[in-house]
C-alpha cells in the first residue's frame, strides 16, 4: 500500500497550477535578452579563433565525439545492459542487495543493489548504470528519494578501472612509482562518491519524501515472499538468451538518449577547455580558448592549498574530466612527460578524474533518461561538492601517509 503526503499533494498541486500559466508573451524582454547573450557568447570564440574557424570546430568535435565517444558508449551500453539482465535474471542483483544491504545503507542511504551500479560503472563508465536503472526488478528495491541518486553514485565510480589503470601506467613515464597514489586517489574518490550521494539524497528526500515507493516496488503481499524473484519463461538456456537480448536491446536504447548531452555539452566544455594548437587554429577537432585552465590560474591561491598542484598547468586535468576523463588522462600523461607533476598530483588527479569523469556531458542526459530531469541541477551541485571533496581528501590524506612514511 502507497501513502500519499501532504507534501506529496502539495507538491502535485504546485506543478498542475504551474503546467497551466507556462505560457508568455511572444514578444517581450526575453527575446532580446537571450539573443544578446546567445550572440556574445558565440561572438566570443569567434573572435578567438575565428568564425568559420569556431564553426568547423564545433562541428568536427561534434562528429568526433559522435563517432569515438558515443558509439563506443553505446557499445558498451549493450553489453552491460546484456550483463545487468542476466544479473536480474539469474539473481545476482538479489544476492548483492541481499549481502550488501548492511553496507550501501549506513554510508548511501541506497539499497544493497544499488553496489551492482557501483561495479557497472567502474568496470566501464558512467552510462552503464542506465542499463540497470531501465530493469523494474532493480529499480523495484528502490524508494523514490533514493533513485534520482543513483546517478551521482553510478558517476562516481565511472572509468574507475581505466583511470586507475593508466595513472597506474604512468609510474614508467615519470620515472617513480604512484602505486601509493593511485590507492590514495581511488579512496578520495570513494569519499567524494559518499558526499555527493548524501548531498542528493538531502535534495531528493525534500522533494519526494520518504515514505514513497518507486512504481514499480512490490505490494506488501510481495514482500513477505522476499524469497522469490520474478524470472522469464522456459529453460536455462531460453532465459539467458532472451535476457542477453532484452538487456541488448535495452542498451541500443540507452545509448541512443545520450547523445544529445554528450555531443552538445561535452563539445562546449572542451572548447572552452582546450587551447589554440602550435600552428594556429584549423578549424580541427578539440581547439577552443583554454577560458577554464585561465580562470582557474586566477584562482591558485585557493587551489593551491586544497590540491597541493604542482604547477598552474596542473589544473587544467580536472578541469577537463569535468567534460571527459579520457581527454583529461592524455593531459596527465603530458604533464608528467614534462615532469611538472609529482605523486601528490596523481593522487588528486585520480581522485577527481574518477569522480567526476565527465559528468557535465553524461549527467544531464542521464538524469532524464531515468526520468529526473527535475532534479538535474541539484545532480550538478551535489556532484561538483563531491568532487571537490575527493580531490581535497586525496591531497591530504597523501600529506599524512607522506608523513608516516
Amino acid at each position: 500500500m502507497k501513502y500519499v503526503t501532504v507534501r506529496d499533494i502539495r507538491h502535485r498541486s504546485r506543478m498542475a497550477a504551474k503546467a497551466k500559466d507556462m505560457k508568455k508573451k511572444a514578444i517581450g524582454a526575453e527575446n532580446f535578452v537571450f539573443l544578446v547573450c546567445f550572440v556574445a557568447f558565440f561572438a566570443a570564440f569567434g573572435w578567438k579563433m575565428g568564425l568559420m574557424n569556431m564553426i568547423n570546430t564545433m562541428i568536427n568535435t561534434a562528429y568526433s565525439l559522435l563517432i569515438e565517444t558515443v558509439f563506443y558508449l553505446m557499445a558498451m551500453c549493450v553489453i552491460m545492459g546484456a550483463i545487468s539482465s542476466l544479473f536480474t535474471e539469474f539473481g545476482i542483483i538479489s544476492l548483492f542487495n541481499r549481502l550488501l544491504y548492511p553496507l550501501m545503507r549506513p554510508v548511501y542511504d541506497l539499497p544493497g543493489a544499488a553496489s551492482v551500479g557501483i561495479i557497472t560503472t567502474f568496470l566501464s563508465d558512467n552510462p552503464a548504470v542506465l542499463t540497470l536503472a531501465d530493469d523494474q526488478y532493480f529499480r523495484s528495491f528502490f524508494r523514490r528519494y533514493q533513485f534520482p541518486a543513483l546517478t551521482n553514485l553510478a558517476t562516481a565510480f565511472g572509468m574507475g578501472m581505466i583511470v586507475c589503470t593508466y595513472m597506474l601506467g604512468l609510474s614508467a613515464v615519470g620515472g617513480q612509482s604512484f602505486g601509493t597514489a593511485v590507492l590514495v586517489g581511488f579512496t578520495g574518490a570513494v569519499i567524494g562518491s559518499i558526499v555527493s550521494t548524501r548531498l542528493m539524497i538531502l535534495f531528493s528526500r525534500k522533494r519526494y519524501g520518504k515514505e514513497e515507493w518507486m512504481p514499480e516496488h512490490h505490494s506488501e503481499t510481495d514482500q513477505k515472499e522476499d524469497a522469490f524473484r520474478p524470472i522469464r519463461e522456459g529453460n536455462v538456456a531460453n532465459r539467458f538468451l532472451s535476457a542477453v537480448l532484452d538487456g541488448g536491446k535495452s542498451g541500443v536504447k540507452m545509448g541512443g538518449e545520450i547523445i544529445p548531452g554528450v555531443l552538445l555539452i561535452c563539445t562546449l566544455v572542451l572548447m572552452m577547455t582546450n587551447g589554440m594548437p602550435e600552428g594556429g587554429y584549423t578549424g580541427a577537432a578539440y581547439e577552443g580558448v583554454a577560458l577554464l585552465p585561465a580562470l582557474a590560474r586566477k584562482a591558485e591561491f585557493i587551489l593551491k592549498p586544497l590540491f597541493g598542484f604542482s604547477s598552474p598547468e596542473a589544473i587544467g586535468v580536472p578541469i577537463t574530466a569535468l567534460g571527459a576523463a579520457g581527454a583529461s588522462l592524455t593531459m596527465a600523461r603530458q604533464l608528467v612527460v614534462s615532469q611538472l607533476i609529482g605523486a601528490n598530483d596523481i593522487a588528486v588527479f585520480t581522485a577527481m578524474c574518477m569522480c567526476w569523469s565527465g559528468y557535465l556531458s553524461t549527467h544531464v542526459s542521464m538524469m532524464s533518461t531515468i526520468g529526473c530531469t527535475d532534479m538535474t541541477g541539484k545532480a550538478l551541485i551535489s556532484h561538483t561538492i563531491g568532487g571537490l571533496c575527493a580531490g581535497i581528501a586525496a591531497h591530504w590524506l597523501y600529506v599524512l601517509i607522506s608523513l608516516i612514511l
